[in-house]
């Protein structure tokens, strides 16, 4: 049963997407100081993961995960209103906040818990978005980000949870085929907020239920979460609006000195499995903490480091 779901999801967002572009009139993203492309494209790729979810969510809605499927489908509903009209930023913000505190409450957390894990849920839920801004790149991350949360959940013995993280896999992979570089198809606001939900949501339940440390899901996150947290700090503290479009993040940075989209994206897969495979020493070796983390840091501290020296070397040269 829980093969069939995960089938479903792959076939359902394939089928979906394909019958999706054979149509006209498509929802369209348009260069813009934010973004990597040249070209307008279609922006309706979330349709075709959360069609694939959807499908998997027949035969996975327990108890544990109703409330998070349930929040996730909401926020993709308003997401793509958001992607069809336009929304104010501040009615976003305030159902993720809704979505997420009722989620958490849900599922068990109350008191400050559910106040910090509130936050951390709604920070993960945009920068998944602020993230995907290059072909293949978020369509990626969620393949292998949830691919290892499946694997851990089931060596955790969490069945469900581990077809559920499959499923998502499952979905986005089927999404690559229209997004690697070049991407015929944008994931847009309806995929890439749900896909972020699910991501924080998902890493708080496996904790909370003892599947996996808390530290797991951070580091299979980290490309993203390291990226975006570090880039719009930096932008704080020089006073900038960070909630303004722009393209500071280091794989914008990456795109904009000369690297193809394909070449960032197979570049960022490979550190995505080497953070995924950290997190998987941690389960095996949780003893070794502190050089865990060092070795965690390192690919950060080497990537960022040259990807500013060339950066500012490049802006000199101008």
């Amino acid at each position: 049963m829980n093969g069939l779901a995960v089938m479903s999801a792959f076939i359902t967002c394939w089928l979906t997407l394909a019958w999706l572009l054979r149509r006209g009139s498509l929802p369209m993203d348009h260069p813009n100081e934010r973004s990597l492309h040249a070209t307008p494209t279609p922006r309706i790729g979330g349709l075709g993961i959360l069609a694939g979810v959807g499908a998997a969510s027949l035969w996975l809605a327990d108890a544990a995960l109703f409330p998070v499927m349930l929040a996730a489908f909401a926020l993709a509903a308003l997401s793509l209103l958001d992607d069809l009209r336009g929304l104010p930023v501040a009615l976003r913000f305030l159902a993720h906040f809704v979505a997420a505190a009722a989620c958490l409450l849900a599922i068990g957390l109350s008191g400050w818990a559910l106040v910090g894990a509130t936050l951390a849920v709604v920070w993960v839920t945009n920068l998944f978005n602020f993230m995907d801004g290059s072909d293949g790149l978020a369509g990626g991350m969620a393949t292998i980000g949830f691919g290892a949360l499946a694997l851990a959940a089931w060596l955790g013995d969490a069945p469900d949870l581990a077809a559920f993280c499959a499923a998502i896999a499952a979905a986005a992979l089927a999404f690559l085929r229209f997004n690697f570089p070049p991407a015929r198809v944008f994931m847009g606001d309806a995929g890439s907020i749900p896909l972020g939900f699910l991501a924080a949501t998902l890493g708080i339940l496996g904790a909370m239920q003892g599947v996996w440390p808390w530290l797991f899901p951070l580091l299979v996150f980290s490309p993203f979460i390291v990226d975006a947290s570090v880039t719009l700090g930096r932008r704080a503290l020089r006073g900038e609006k960070i909630w303004r479009a722009h393209r500071s993040h280091y794989y914008q940075r990456v795109v904009l000195l000369g690297a193809s989209h394909r070449q960032l994206a197979l570049a960022a897969y490979a550190l995505m499995l080497v953070m995924a495979a950290l997190a998987f020493a941690h389960l095996v070796f949780p003893q070794q903490l502190v050089w865990l983390l060092i070795l965690s840091a390192a690919p950060y501290i080497v990537i960022f480091t040259a990807i500013d020296f060339r950066w500012y070397r490049s802006r000199n040269e101008l």
